[in-house]
C-alpha cells in the first residue's frame, strides 16, 4: 500500500521566493545598462521563483537606476517563465504607470510604520500614506492586480519611533482590513532577530489567515540562518531574497547589512524539503550573472 503524502502538510510547507534584483541595483551609483538589466532578469526568470521583484516606477529622482524599467518590462522574454512580475510603486502616478503592463502582477507599496523613515522614503506623513494605499488598492483591483504591502522597518527603527508587536499587529489590522491580502514584514536595516522575528510572525500569522505574510530580511553573513530559521518555525511561508545578499535600501541607515542570500534560503528550504521546481543549473547560471554585474558596477 502506498501512502501519499497529505496534500495540506505539502501545501504548509511549501515556501515562495520571491527573487530581488531590483533591491540589489536600486541602491548602486554607476547606471547598469538596461541590456544587461535585461540579460540578468532574463536569466533569473528562468530559475523557477515564484515571484521577480524586477523594477520600480517611481521618481528618477529617488532611484535613477530604476528609470528603464518599462523599457526592460518590454524586452522581457516571458513566454517560458511561471514567475510573476512585482514592481515597487510609491504613489498613484507610479501605479498607474505600472497598472497599463499586462505582464506585471503585482504592486509593491512600502508602508512604513517609522514616521520618520515614511518620510525619508516617499515624502509622505504615515496618514497621507494611508490614503496612498488605498488608491493603489484600487488601481491594482481595476486592472487585475495584486498589492504587496511592505511593513518598512517591521522589526523596530533607528529613529526612537515607538515600535512593538501591538503596533505592529495594528498596522496589519488596519491594512487588513483596506483589503491587503499580502503583508511583507520588512526589517530595513537589520534590526532583526530570531527573538523578534519568532514574536512577531508566530502573533500575528494565526489572527490573520486571510493574509499571507511574507519576511525581507536583511543580514549580516553571520545572521541569516537563526533568521530565516526563526521566520521559518514561526510559520512564515513567504521570503523576499537578493542573489549574494547584495543592495539592500539606499534610504535607511548608511552603513547597511545586506539583503537575504538566496543561495543561504535555498540551501535551507532545500534540507527542509519545502522549495520545489527550481531548476539549479539556471540558479547557477543566475548566480554567475549577478556576480558579473555586481562585480562591475557598485
Amino acid at each position: 500500500m502506498v501512502f501519499l503524502p497529505d496534500l495540506r502538510d505539502l501545501m504548509q510547507n511549501h515556501v515562495k521566493i520571491i527573487e530581488c534584483p531590483r533591491d540589489a541595483m536600486q541602491g548602486i551609483k554607476d547606471f547598469i545598462p538596461t541590456e544587461e538589466k535585461i540579460h540578468y532578469i532574463q536569466s533569473l526568470l528562468r530559475v523557477g521563483f515564484d515571484t521577480i521583484d524586477f523594477g520600480s516606477f517611481v521618481s528618477p529622482k529617488a532611484i535613477p537606476q530604476m528609470v528603464d524599467t518599462a523599457e526592460v518590462l518590454s524586452q522581457l522574454d516571458l513566454s517560458k517563465t511561471k514567475s510573476k512580475l512585482l514592481a515597487i510603486v510609491a504613489n498613484k502616478r507610479g501605479a498607474t504607470d505600472a497598472a497599463r503592463h499586462s505582464e506585471i502582477k503585482y504592486l509593491g507599496y512600502p508602508f512604513s510604520i517609522s514616521e520618520n523613515f515614511q518620510m525619508r522614503n516617499t515624502h509622505k506623513t504615515i496618514a497621507q500614506s494611508v490614503v496612498t494605499l488605498q488608491e493603489i488598492l484600487e488601481i491594482a483591483s481595476k486592472s487585475n492586480k495584486e498589492v504587496v504591502a511592505y511593513l518598512s522597518m517591521g522589526f523596530g527603527n533607528p529613529y526612537g519611533d515607538p515600535w512593538n508587536v501591538e503596533i505592529v499587529g495594528e498596522w496589519t489590522e488596519r491594512l487588513s482590513k483596506m483589503g491587503v491580502k499580502i503583508l511583507s514584514l520588512s526589517d530595513t536595516i537589520g534590526s532583526s532577530n530570531p527573538e523578534n522575528i519568532n514574536y512577531l510572525f508566530s502573533n500575528l500569522i494565526p489572527l490573520y489567515p486571510d493574509i499571507e505574510f511574507g519576511a525581507h530580511l536583511h543580514t549580516t553573513p553571520t545572521t541569516w540562518f537563526e533568521k530565516v530559521n526563526a521566520a521559518y518555525l514561526a510559520g512564515c511561508r513567504r521570503f523576499d531574497g537578493a542573489i549574494q545578499g547584495f543592495g539592500g535600501c539606499p534610504m535607511a541607515k548608511d552603513e547597511l547589512t545586506g539583503n537575504m542570500p538566496t543561495e543561504k534560503l535555498l540551501s535551507y528550504f532545500t534540507s527542509k524539503k519545502s522549495v520545489s521546481n527550481l531548476n539549479a543549473l539556471s540558479f547557477e547560471s543566475g548566480y554567475n550573472e549577478a556576480t558579473k554585474i555586481f562585480t562591475k558596477y557598485h
